[in-house]
């Protein structure tokens, strides 16, 4: 298999690491739960190998779109969060899975949402290079959301320390490195072959944090399952709401439906994995139930996004321009 058939075969290795991570997180749930010490090392490999990937000397054209970006951003950061906030008012009195929720809902996916995007028939390009904004922008009003949606009575203590470590593992630094190895390709040849090498691993890394993060939780997720009945409501909701409020700021911003069908997935596509190892730094007593939270969106939003690449292309179609006669 090359990379190309590689890449195009994404799709089907996702669904195959899951269901073996899930298999293997119920057979052998001790030995699976240890392998929560790797979530974090295994996310900044992917996001390094996902960095590199980012062509950093066209970002200023990629942002330069500036209708697509003040669509996304707004539909991100402005009209999800407020969706979020209202579909979560009902799990006030489950602080837990509160939690969990808002983390993961409040957060717009930078890595297999290139993917999907593509497979809609989205502009996936433009997505990729808007997933550093996504990611810098999303831990800086983390915080904020949680802080105005949790109010000054919530029973959960939130710590900042949590949202700095990982900021700092899993963005700056596979940032800093994916930056200087892309620009030291250019004059040495060295360096140029590593980066080329990396060009395999997104697949084979993201397949490896699926394994790594079900089968790690996966026990907790069935074990809890009772509890977790609540979220599911919440987030069939938010599948169903969250891809029409891409495509309305979208079409709003008169993009073209290939920029539309991105804004869409962008909107509806959550960064579970990222912020797994924000809900495994919570506090003892409700780390298990939100960590549960945030693994039962990623099964729910894999299903959502099969139901996505059909059905987003379906309804953002391309205009066509029907001649005037007289």
């Amino acid at each position: 298999m090359d990379r190309e058939q590689l890449e195009q075969n994404q799709i089907p290795i996702y669904f195959a690491a899951v269901i073996l991570a899930a298999i293997g997180g119920l057979a052998f749930p001790t030995a699976s739960q240890a392998l929560s010490v790797l979530v974090t090392p295994a996310i900044a490999v992917l996001m390094y190998a996902m960095f590199l990937q980012i062509p950093f000397l066209e970002l200023r054209e990629g942002l330069s779109n500036k209708r697509f970006m003040l669509a996304l951003l707004i539909a991100n950061f402005v009209l999800i969060p407020l969706l979020v906030w209202a579909l979560t008012r009902g799990l006030s009195d489950h602080p837990a899975i509160l939690m969990g929720a808002l983390l993961v809902l409040l957060t717009p996916c930078i890595d297999y949402v290139v993917v999907f995007t593509h497979l809609g028939k989205g502009d996936a390009r433009l997505t990729l290079v808007a997933t550093p904004v996504l990611l810098l922008l999303q831990f800086v009003l983390l915080p904020l959301y949680l802080a105005f949606m949790l109010g000054p009575d919530s029973a959960v203590v939130i710590s900042i320390s949590p949202f700095i470590e990982a900021f700092l593992l899993l963005i700056v630094l596979p940032l800093i490195l994916a930056v200087v190895t892309a620009a030291g390709g250019k004059g040495s040849r060295v360096v140029n072959l590593w980066n080329h090498a990396w060009g395999w691993v997104p697949v084979p890394a993201m397949a490896t944090v699926l394994v790594v993060v079900i089968a790690s939780q996966m026990a907790f997720v069935v074990g809890d399952i009772d509890q977790l009945l609540p979220v599911f409501p919440v987030y069939i909701s938010f599948m169903l709401l969250a891809p029409l409020i891409g495509m309305l700021v979208a079409r709003a911003f008169r993009l073209p439906a290939t920029t539309v069908r991105s804004v869409a997935f962008s909107s509806a596509t959550r960064n579970s994995l990222v912020v797994l190892p924000l809900a495994l730094a919570l506090p003892e007593e409700i780390r298990g139930l939100a960590a549960a939270a945030v693994i039962t969106q990623t099964l729910v939003e894999l299903v959502s996004e099969l139901i996505y690449i059909r059905a987003i292309p379906s309804l953002v179609r391309e205009r066509v321009e029907v001649p005037f006669r007289r």
